[in-house]
């Protein structure tokens, strides 16, 4: 993997990936079909000069188109029970691989994500939960958009129930340092 590609991009794409799921499939889409996938993820303004990233077989990350605006869409994982494409600006590059790397998140780095599309659906209370269980109050997400790396009084505004009303904002994770605020968008 690239320097170029942090381990948040790799970890987001394949945190939900079934074993065996990036093997070579003869009706793969084509970069433009990918292309168009990311680009769903975020407004039309902010995708269009976006660089789109794809993960391939071994977890090798390739460009299909370079970028001017500091973020990084990815198309929809097919692996995934629902459509997920995702875009980040680079400070929620930044929180996300501190997510994925156990790490606390970069101080004073608010960042962005589009997820207009929809996303996988996830715990709302263990950032780690890798399925539904009776206790981590599993949801739906739907589209929306997140804003990670704020001060934690920014999210005191915000609901914090474990079984929110994802119609609007809530706080996801609430109570760990990943917490985040997640906006519908219908």
């Amino acid at each position: 993997m690239s320097a170029k590609y942090p381990l948040s991009l790799l970890v987001l794409t394949f945190m939900c990936l079934p074993a065996g799921a990036l093997a070579a499939d003869k009706s793969a889409p084509s970069d433009q079909e990918l292309i168009a996938s990311a680009m769903r993820a975020a407004p039309p303004g902010v995708a269009k000069n976006a660089t789109i990233v794809v993960v391939e077989a071994q977890g090798k990350m390739r460009t299909l188109r370079q970028g001017t605006n500091g973020f990084t869409c990815m198309p929809d994982n097919p692996a995934t029970p629902g459509p997920d494409p995702m875009c980040l600006d680079k400070n929620a590059m930044e929180w996300a691989n501190a997510w994925m790397s156990h790490k606390p998140p970069p101080v004073g780095k608010i960042g962005l994500m589009y997820m207009l599309e929809g996303g996988t659906d996830a715990s709302n209370t263990d950032p780690y939960a890798a399925g539904p269980t009776p206790g981590n109050h599993w949801i739906k997400t739907g589209p929306h958009v997140m804003v990670v790396g704020a001060d934690a009084a920014f999210y005191d505004i915000y609901p914090k129930d474990p079984n929110p009303d994802t119609s609007a904002p809530y706080v996801m994770w609430a109570g760990t340092p990943y917490q985040h605020l997640m906006a519908p968008i219908k």
